[in-house]
């Protein structure tokens, strides 16, 4: 128990210097790169990591339906695509869940591993930058406009920035088109602004009380982790529904 609370100890005021910047190792490299993008980096290579133990744990097993005995990486893995297939059910419908699940997971999951990395020593978490957020956010414009245009159509879905009414279009249309183009910027600015308050927070928190309080601002570092990306992952569910669900009455309205 001693030793068990030594280490939290330990890691706590580790974090709250790598909460003021003191990213030794990373610097140390000498990378030809910003740290959030070597962090970034090395998140991608985790997640394909997880993703190749996955298939083979998958590729072991004789009935995928029976679960292993226990808390397994493949019971983990598998809770976890049960909770965002369930998220984009109650938000895209039964029948679209399956075309975008993994566009969502991968969001979700990219996001979430991105946040908690920073409440580790040594790592600068990459949403901590807008660069790495606004590359999300416009993703996730591309993705849900390139769908909404594949699934109604580039002229439909042009129309339906124009609102039912025809009178009205030619103050309806310039913005919704900005409205639209808004998006992925207020995504970025959410997502960035959030994490680097909760980053400082730790950090100016940690100087005053370095042995007790990071604790407590830890557990609520990894809540706002959660938090966040599922925010961010939800609203690119429901801009989805909005860019690939046409209403048949604005349609003949038009």
């Amino acid at each position: 128990m001693k030793k068990l609370l030594a280490l939290s100890l330990l890691l706590t005021s580790s974090s709250a210097q790598a909460a003021s910047g003191a990213f030794t190792w990373i610097s140390s490299l000498h990378l030809p790169m910003a740290e959030h993008v070597a962090t970034m980096i090395f998140v991608s290579f985790l997640l394909i990591l997880g993703g190749f133990i996955y298939r083979s744990k998958i590729a072991k097993v004789s009935n995928v339906v029976i679960p292993d005995k226990g808390i397994t990486f493949r019971n983990i893995s598998e809770l976890y695509g049960n909770f965002i297939y369930g998220q984009c059910k109650a938000i895209l419908g039964e029948d679209e869940a399956h075309k975008y699940f993994s566009f969502i997971a991968t969001t979700f999951l990219v996001i979430l591993i991105c946040n908690l990395i920073g409440l580790i020593p040594g790592f600068l978490p990459p949403t901590e930058h807008l660069s790495t957020t606004l590359a999300l956010g416009v993703f996730s414009f591309l993705y849900y406009n390139v769908k909404g245009m594949k699934e109604q159509g580039v002229i439909n879905y042009l129309k339906h920035f124009a609102g039912p009414l025809w009178y009205l279009a030619i103050l309806i249309f310039p913005i919704e088109i900005i409205s639209n183009f808004i998006r992925p910027l207020s995504l970025a600015l959410r997502l960035r602004s959030n994490m680097m308050g909760d980053h400082l927070v730790l950090s100016i928190f940690s100087g005053l009380a370095p042995l007790v309080i990071p604790i407590i601002f830890m557990i609520l570092g990894i809540l706002v982790s959660f938090i966040q990306a599922y925010v961010f992952t939800v609203l690119s569910m429901v801009y989805i529904s909005l860019a690939t669900h046409h209403d048949h009455d604005e349609e003949h309205a038009h």
